[in-house]
């Protein structure tokens, strides 16, 4: 088995356990027995159990950045806040690593959320940059409100799509059965409070009354494009970076 295979082979092992049994639970010994290497080979990729847990977390955080990614590159739509949280909703369904970590789920995670917030320090200093630069390069674009700043419109955007997350766990009984509805109206809601009506950019294009809101574009279709670029490469650095503090995790 190669060096990378075996490490693969070793982070998913340690993933599963971490879901079934727990951060207390998990031993160094059970992940070296169930991925069927020695002790001292995990020992070879990781020096710690935390280091080895976190990678996991992180893995599958890197994981996610690739879809969000794959998603804006086939449709500039998707730079869109309701488009784009409603796929992070639906990885986040799919991920239990990632529901744990938004639930802050101490029985999954035990400590590793405290120590994550430690280790990542400059990567989540870095994903708060991309954010708010990703919200003016959207607002610069004229499609999401202007007449907030755009710390408002990080928080409006982050305690909505915090709340719908964190209502799986504590709305469950009352939620909407099927996940899609529930997507569905974690868009809407992002839509209608942040995003800038498609009909005003219709309207744009034959409205000659001065007070109306001037839009640089005749389509939100046309404007997403124009802003995709830059917006992709604000996310390609922030992949960029989670995969090298991956690398960061390993032992030399």
């Amino acid at each position: 088995m190669e060096r990378d295979e075996r490490g693969q082979r070793i982070l998913e092992v340690a993933g599963e356990l971490l879901l079934a049994w727990g951060y207390r639970r998990v031993t160094i010994d059970e992940i070296a027995r169930r991925a069927k290497v020695g002790k001292g080979t995990v020992y070879l990729h990781w020096k710690t159990k935390d280091s080895l847990l976190l990678a996991v977390v992180l893995n599958v955080k890197w994981r996610t950045q690739r879809q969000h990614l794959a998603r804006m590159r086939s449709d500039p739509l998707e730079i869109l806040p309701s488009r784009t949280m409603r796929s992070y909703y639906g990885d986040f369904l799919k991920e239990p690593v990632l529901r744990a970590m938004h639930t802050e789920d101490v029985d999954i995670l035990g400590r590793l959320s405290d120590t994550a917030k430690k280790e990542f320090a400059d990567l989540m200093a870095l994903s708060e940059q991309v954010l708010l630069r990703y919200l003016d390069v959207l607002r610069q674009h004229g499609l999401i409100r202007s007449d907030l700043d755009v710390p408002h419109l990080q928080y409006a955007l982050l305690s909505t799509t915090t709340g719908f997350l964190m209502s799986e766990a504590m709305l469950y009984d009352r939620a909407p059965e099927n996940p899609k509805v529930r997507g569905d109206l974690l868009a809407e809601t992002l839509r209608r409070m942040l995003e800038t009506p498609a009909e005003d950019f219709r309207a744009a294009r034959t409205e000659t009354n001065a007070a109306a809101r001037p839009l640089r574009y005749s389509s939100m279709e046309e404007a997403a494009v124009a802003a995709a670029p830059e917006i992709i490469a604000l996310y390609e650095q922030l992949e960029e970076s989670s995969a090298t503090e991956i690398r960061r995790q390993l032992r030399e």
